[in-house]
This record gives structure tokens, sequence and C-alpha cells, in this order.
């Protein structure tokens, strides 16, 4: 099968039945954004306090004075003293976030009192701010205080399922085909979006949305290799980065959705519902030709390349056996039967360590996995901590990510791998140190240095996955990227936990993300150009990128032309891993 991509020099690298098909499966990669980002608001804590054992008649918080809480909420700051209250029985209640107060022989109804007081816990009871939320698992559930740990373990939860998804649907995909498991993954992420919303308790909440992250992620891995193999390879990296603009859209949605609904059930229905309609035509998707052809199917891959011709107005002429080199086959199978009777060593993660050159290069490409994963969700889940409108921050954290993908595919194919990846995680910890020197007040500029630190940091994810093929000889390439698409799923896991650290310094999340974006962006700088390249066969070749022309050059024969960016085999096809 050496010339299966024919089929797009025969039937076109992006024509109509492509393009259809592209936009429907990306169609649904919204919900992706979309389930991995709505906790932001399912989660939210608004203002609260203990309940007050009995109906409050009075109600003062510093200067300010009412006859129901409600009144004091715009006034309201957790860490400038209690609210006293006045019951109807004439006690005299001081009460805070997670303890209450009982006055003991109090005379006058004034804020200041230096008498004796018995303090109580809230028994679980508690009183929430119902201006900005209505409803959220908090307020539902009472996930303050002592189970405020519960509300904040949902997202790393969601993340550990968005890493076993990718690893069992990715593989369960190789087996049984694409086809299936775009199916599977997309009624089940309708069915358990919506189930969650009836979950009833925490435990089960978590539980689906766990269940719900595992096919979330199951679907992005499975659609980015199901596009790449129905275009060309003329357009292939463009469709494949693509499909993370889908991604970013699902952010804008949740944002737009959160600003509309505030009651968390009624918000994830909504949220779920939006992708509905690919219910309805994802049945009709074929199975890809690529797929068909591994797997022995002729004549259900004949057909397909004949609907494809009929509905792109070409005549039906290609065939399967146009695809296949008889003879070349045969050869190959006679080296590979002499190529079996010598011994094979096995590889292993070690080899990626062979020489300290090697071992320095893969702990930089690493590290650029794991930043870019973290530096990704730590911008996107903490822009709704900045200041001013959270929703139009969350929304603009989406936007943003647009034209850095268009900028990313342009610049990496015309300055370089290295000279767009290293700068644009420079530009990202420049913009976190800003962020923490400007001062609090100035929530503007702080907002427009976060957008800037997402667009830079959604660039260096974008590409680090093609950079990283082409950084690595054919025998070690997967296990490269494997390697590396793990250490992006260990930075989506550590995000939530690094978001959280704001309670103890509102900057701190910045603060990591900036030194760390900004020291492997120096690291970056180190790593061979690879642009123009030749992809390498062996250790020694992938050893040589960046030495001398004496030292880098190799036989003919031996060179494996590199994907550019408008003409990569296989890279676009696997950018899933960066997402999950």
């Amino acid at each position: 099968m050496k010339y299966v991509e024919r089929i797009f020099d025969e039937l076109g690298h992006f024509k109509r039945f492509q393009a259809c098909l592209y936009f429907a499966a990306v169609f649904q990669s919204i919900a992706c954004g979309i389930h991995y980002l709505a906790s932001v608001f399912l989660v939210e804590t608004p203002k609260f306090l203990c309940e007050s054992p009995e109906n409050v008649t009075d109600v003062l918080y510093g200067n300010h004075s009412g006859t129901v809480l409600e009144d004091i909420w715009p006034y309201f700051r957790p860490d400038t003293g209690p609210v006293v209250v006045l019951t109807a029985s004439g006690e005299q209640w001081e009460l805070n976030q997670c303890r209450r107060a009982l006055r003991i022989n109090s005379s006058g109804f004034e804020y200041q009192f230096d008498g004796n007081k018995t303090v109580y816990s809230c028994m679980g009871k508690f009183v929430f701010d119902n201006s900005e939320i209505q409803q959220s698992i908090v307020t539902d559930w009472g996930l303050v205080c002592e189970k405020e740990w519960l509300a904040k373990l949902c997202q790393p939860t969601f993340m550990l399922g968005v890493l076993i998804g990718a690893l069992v649907f990715g593989d369960i995909a190789d087996r049984i085909g694409r086809r299936p498991i775009l199916m599977l993954t997309s009624l089940c992420q309708f069915g358990f979006g919506v189930t969650v919303a009836f979950s009833g308790n925490y435990y089960f909440f978590v539980v689906l949305r766990f269940l719900l992250a595992m096919v979330s992620s199951g679907y992005l891995v499975v659609v980015f290799v199901y596009v790449t193999e129905f275009t060309g390879i003329k357009v292939r990296t463009w469709t494949s980065m693509h499909v993370h603009a889908a991604f970013a859209v699902g952010i804008m949605v949740v944002a737009l959705v959160g600003y509309l609904v505030r009651v968390w059930w009624i918000y994830q229905i909504i949220l779920s519902l939006s992708t509905f309609p690919f219910l309805f035509f994802c049945w009709k998707f074929p199975e890809t030709p690529f797929y068909l052809l591994a797997k022995g199917k002729y004549q259900e891959a004949q057909e397909l390349l004949d609907t494809i011709a009929r509905f792109n107005g070409l005549p039906s002429t290609l065939k399967v056996a146009d695809l296949m080199d008889t003879e070349t086959d045969v050869l190959l199978a006679k080296d590979t039967k002499l190529d079996e009777e010598k011994p094979e060593k096995k590889l292993s993660i070690l080899d990626l360590f062979g020489t300290w050159k090697m071992a320095g290069r893969t702990l930089t490409v690493w590290s650029v996995w794991f930043i870019g994963s973290l530096g990704y969700y730590v911008f996107s889940l903490g822009s709704v901590n900045l200041g001013g409108n959270q929703y139009i921050n969350l929304f603009l954290a989406g936007a943003v990510e647009l034209p850095s993908y268009l900028i990313g595919c342009y610049a990496m194919d015309r300055v370089g791998r290295k000279k767009t990846c290293a700068p644009s995680l420079l530009l990202s910890g420049i913009a976190c140190m800003l962020i923490i020197v400007i001062p609090k007040n100035i929530e503007v500029l702080i907002i427009i240095l976060s957008m800037t630190g997402k667009f830079a940091i959604a660039i260096a994810f974008g590409l680090i996955y093609l950079y990283t093929c082409e950084l690595y000889p054919t025998i070690i390439r997967s296990l490269a990227v494997g390697s590396g698409s793990m250490m992006c799923r260990v930075g989506s896991v550590v995000a939530p936990f690094c978001v959280y650290l704001a309670d103890l310094w509102i900057y701190l999340p910045q603060l990591i993300v900036g030194v760390l974006a900004f020291a492997i962006g120096v690291l970056t700088l180190m790593l061979p150009e690879t642009l123009g390249k030749p992809l390498t066969n062996t250790l020694e070749e992938a050893a040589a990128l960046g030495s001398s022309p004496s030292e880098e050059s190799r036989p003919e024969e031996k060179v494996e032309m590199q994907p550019s960016s408008h003409s990569d085999g296989h890279a676009g096809g696997h950018v899933d891993q960066l997402k999950v």
C-alpha cells in the first residue's frame, strides 16, 4: 500500500467530500472544548456565610446596616471581619464563613464587641449570595469550608479521565476502526453530559464527569486521526491544527452560556445540547480509506473511492489495485523475512537518553509538552480570576486562540519550528511576569497581558507534535511522541492544582507558569532547527541535527522526506495528543 496517498492526488486533497466531512467532524469537537472548561462555572463559589440559627431582624457589617443579609452582600469581603446579626429572639451572632459566634451578655446592638463569645461550627448550614450565581454544585451540596477540597477535586478528576480516555479509545480505534469510536464517543458525550445535570449528589456527579472526560478525550483523539486520513498532505497540518480552533469555540460557548444561565444543571443541559445535531448525521460517516486498506477491506475501500469521486464531481477511475504495488510488496516481504532472521534490538524509553545530547534534547522536548499543557489550562481556567467580567475574560481566552493557530502555522513554515516555539514560550513567560508587577487595580492591562500569554502558549502548544516528530529518528519517533504526550497529560492534571494556588497568593499561578515558560523557552533555543531538513532514520542521524554539514551528511537513499506545514504525511494526524 505504498501509494495510498495517491487517493488525494486523484480525488483532491480537500474537495467537497472532504470539506463536508471535515466540518461535520470538527463541529463535534466544540463539545470537547465545552466539557473540558464547563467546570469553571459548575463549581463556582459565591460569597457565603454561616447560616443564622434564627430569623434575622437586623444586620451590621462595618459601616453598613440592613434588615436582611442580602443588604450587605455588595459590600461583604471575607477577610474584613464578621457580619453581625440580631435574631428575632434578641440574640446577637457574629457570622463568618466557616464559624459563628454567640455574643454573651451583649447590651446594645453594635458592630464592635469586646465581651465573651461562644464559638460554634456552621453544622453544614450556609447562606449564599445568589445575586450572581443562583445555583452551582457548591451551593447545592455545601462544598465550602471543610468540604471545599471536594469542589476543587472536580477538575483534576476530569483531567484524569481525559488521560485514561486518550489511552483507551486511541488503542480501540486502531483495532475496530475510527468510525465506531466517533459514533460511540459522540453519543456518550451527549448522554453523559445530560445525565450529569441530574446526578443528584456529589459522588455520582464526579463519576459521571469522569466518564464524560473519557469519551470527550476519546473523540478528540480519534477525530484528529480521522480528518488526517481524509485530507491530503497539502492541507493536512492546517486541517489538523484547526481542530483546535473548534475546541476554542467550545470555550467561548461556555462563557456565553455561563453568562446567560446561572443555574448549574440548566447550564449543563444547554451545553450538552449544543452539539446534539451532530448525532443525526454522524452515523453516515464512512470509515477512512487508510483503515479499510490496512485491514484488507478492499471492496468497501473501492465503494468509498467511488463515492468520493462522485461527490467531488470526478470520474470513478481510481481503483484499489492502483494504490498497491504488488512487485514492490513482494520484495519488501522478502526483505522483511531476511530481517526477521536477524536478531532485533528492542527499543525502550532509555533510547531517548542514549547520549548526553539526546538526553538533553528529550528533557527539553518533554518540558515543552508539559509547560504547553500546564500553561494552556492555567490561562484558561484562571481567566475568571483576573478581575473585571469573568465571562468576557473566558470568552477572550478562547477567542485569542483562533489567530494563534493561523499565525503559528504560517510562522513554523516560514521562520522555522525552533524560531516559532522558543519566542512563543519566552513571550508567554514575560507576559506572566508583567502581570505580577502591574498594579492590581489596572485590570484591563492585566487581562491584555493574560490573553497575550494564552496566545503565545497556544502557538507553542500547537506545533510541538510536529517538532517532536522531526527531532527523532523513525525507529523511536512514536516512542518520543507518546512519551511527550504523557508529559502533556501530566501538565493538564497538574494545571487545576496550580490555579488553586491563587488562594495562597493571587499571582502564584502566573509566577510558576512564567518562570517555567521562560526557562523552557531558553532551553528550546538550544534545540536544532528542523525546517527544510529530511526526517532522520537512525539515532546517529538524529543526533547530528544542528551539527555542521559534514557531520550531518548521510547517504541519500536513507533519507525520508520531512513533512512540512503543507505536506506532512502524518504529523497533523496526532496533534490530538496536545489537548489531552
